[in-house]
């Protein structure tokens, strides 16, 4: 099994680089440049000018050129300079990280906690009311926009209420807080985003889980199972939920790499100075080096997923582990 894990880490390599090229291509294939923006709102600018900002920012060299020079900076962890305020782009990405990864962490948690429990109760109880409420409950969920969801919230517990914060990471008075009153503080403003995100996807996760519970518990081997006397407590928990984890686990994993795309609207809504945000900003102003380490960054990202999601394969199902030491 070690030897799987070390092919498919080689395997990434080339997998990490194609994806840059392809990205690097695609992006400027786009219509528009850095300097358009710079320029378009002012008829003065002459076209000596606009060529002296793309020598500046090295937009007239040919693209090869360009991506070699962009690799080679890769290749020592600099993602380059950004084009709007000429700072580093890893420092901008690391200064924004901490946000997107702790608020996607928890919106994670919170799904497959609910989500793996309410799956296995649907598919165990299939065709009851519990199972019937359920499925037309998350239905709805599922259907409802997010972002008309954020906004009614918004509304109902921020501008009726007063309960939570509408928008923001932190109150204006953070810094003169006590450290209880800034984890109180940073949870409130949290919450919201937090809530919205995983309702939406949770619909779709617990209907996947029902689903694969579903397919296990008509199996020989459960049937065999209770023909025996087994427990209905052991067929559920010890020998259905391994083999019905799989297909959640490859959901697992494709979701580390949207802890930035999935990150743009509830980042936009709340004004949360995160990852999506930044991205959104990056694509609005045609920032080349901005968007090009943040998309690298979720390309890696999609990788550990995958690799993730193959360990999780290997310890839920045992054939991995025996193919592994043969």
């Amino acid at each position: 099994m070690r030897e799987y894990f070390i092919k498919r880490l080689l395997l990434s390599v080339p997998l990490l680089f194609g994806i840059s090229l392809l990205t690097f291509l695609v992006m400027h294939l786009a219509p528009g440049k850095p300097t358009d923006m710079q320029v378009q709102l002012n008829q003065k600018v002459s076209l000596s000018v606009r060529e002296r900002m793309e020598k500046l920012y090295g937009l007239d060299k040919p693209l090869p050129v360009q991506y070699w020079q962009w690799l080679r900076g890769m290749l020592t962890l600099d993602m380059g300079t950004s084009f709007i305020d000429g700072r580093p782009v890893r420092e901008k990405i690391l200064e924004r990280l901490p946000v997107t990864l702790s608020i996607n962490l928890l919106i994670l948690a919170l799904m497959y906690a609910c989500a793996v429990p309410l799956g296995i109760f649907s598919a165990v109880r299939e065709g009851s009311l519990f199972d019937r409420c359920t499925g037309v409950a998350l239905l709805i969920a599922y259907s409802v926009p997010t972002f008309w969801l954020a906004l009614l919230l918004m509304r109902l517990f921020s501008v009726v209420l007063g309960w939570l914060p509408a928008s923001g990471i932190r109150s204006l008075d953070f810094e003169y807080l006590g450290f209880g009153q800034k984890i109180i503080d940073y949870a409130r403003h949290i919450t919201l985003p937090v809530l919205i995100s995983a309702f939406t996807g949770l619909a779709a996760l617990s209907r996947y889980m029902r689903t694969s519970m579903l397919g296990v518990l008509r199996q020989d081997y459960i049937r065999t199972a209770r023909a025996k006397g087994v427990p209905a407590a052991r067929i559920y928990f010890h020998h259905a939920l391994k083999n019905s984890l799989l297909p959640v686990i490859t959901l697992l994993g494709l979701s580390v790499p949207g802890l930035i795309g999935g990150s743009v609207i509830a980042e936009s809504i709340f004004a949360l100075p995160g990852m999506g945000k930044l991205f959104y900003d990056a694509v609005m102003s045609r920032d080349y080096p901005l968007i090009m380490g943040l998309l690298n960054f979720g390309a890696l990202l999609t990788l550990a997923g995958n690799f993730l999601a193959d360990i999780g394969y290997a310890v839920a199902d045992p054939r991995i582990r025996l193919a592994g030491r043969a």
